[in-house]
Order: C-alpha cells, then sequence, then structure tokens
C-alpha cells in the first residue's frame, strides 16, 4: 500500500512548459502565476533577449514580485547550430543536435538537477523562445522527466501580441 502510495504522489508532480515568442513579459507573466508555478527554470543557452522583460535580470525581477523563484540551466540550452536547425525550420536536424548535447556531461547534471527540483519543489515551468512547444528543444526535456518521474507536463500558452 505505501507503494502505491508514493506513485501516486508522484503523479501529482507537474512540469510546466512556456515559449514566450510573440508574447509580452505580463501575459507570460499572468500565465505563470495562473498555473501556480511556484520556480522558473530557464532552459536557454543564452538568457538574453530583444524583447522586453526576458533578459535574465529582467525575467528573474518580474517573477519575484509575483513571488515565483528563477532559476537559469545553461546546460540544458540549445547548443548554436541546433538554434541555427531551429531558425532555419529543420526541426529533425535540431533533435539530433540536441539530442547529442543531452549526453554531455553539464547537461546530463543538469538534467538530473531539473528532476530533482520537479520532485521536491512546488509546480515548475521550463521557459525557451519558441512558442510551439513542439519546435523546441524544451518538449525533449520535458518528454525525459516524464518518462524518468512519471511527472505529467502541460504546455502553458501565454496570449499573443
Amino acid at each position: 500500500m505505501a507503494k502505491g502510495g508514493k506513485k501516486a504522489a508522484k503523479k501529482a508532480a507537474k512540469l510546466f512548459t512556456i515559449g514566450y515568442e510573440q508574447t509580452p513579459a505580463k501575459a507570460v507573466l499572468d500565465e505563470l502565476e495562473q498555473a501556480g508555478v511556484k520556480l522558473l527554470v530557464d532552459v536557454r543557452a543564452i538568457a538574453s533577449s530583444r524583447r522586453p522583460g526576458f533578459s535574465k535580470n529582467q525575467l528573474a525581477a518580474g517573477l519575484d514580485e509575483r513571488g515565483i523563484a528563477y532559476l537559469h540551466l545553461r546546460g540544458l540550452g540549445t547548443p548554436k547550430e541546433g538554434r541555427e536547425a531551429a531558425r532555419s525550420g529543420e526541426f529533425d536536424r535540431l533533435h539530433k543536435i540536441y539530442s547529442k548535447h543531452l549526453k554531455t556531461p553539464q547537461a546530463r547534471e543538469e538534467l538530473d538537477e531539473l528532476s530533482a527540483l520537479v520532485q521536491k519543489s512546488g509546480p515548475i515551468c521550463i521557459l525557451c523562445y519558441e512558442r510551439d512547444h513542439r519546435h523546441c528543444h524544451r518538449q525533449w526535456i520535458a518528454e525525459i522527466i516524464e518518462d524518468r518521474d512519471g511527472i505529467s507536463t502541460e504546455n502553458l500558452v501565454a496570449p499573443q501580441v
């Protein structure tokens, strides 16, 4: 019985994902707050943006105002050649590049860190740029956490500009 209870508790954990493409910072922050997110994990290789409110310090400050913590896991970001493939719409190439990247020591360590955080910290959301999670590396991160830990994932979508 205790085993089943533990498994049920694991299933209750949730991982969200969100992309901020074509979305104002306030809309993303509102979406995170409404979902009850307690920690936003930034999985961009480079945590800067031309979009107002999405560079690392601005984003962390906006989240802090809403009681949401911020963590940047750079090692889970897409390498430069993967970002170039994504911009070119070469999603199969992106997947191949990112799959290889996930085997690096830093990526494996940060994936383990994310997995542990999902298990023990309130609702967590991983953030990247692409609006459509199917065209973003965060989809593969979420799938790994789902498979590894039995976590359900929900892809949040904030209203566009």
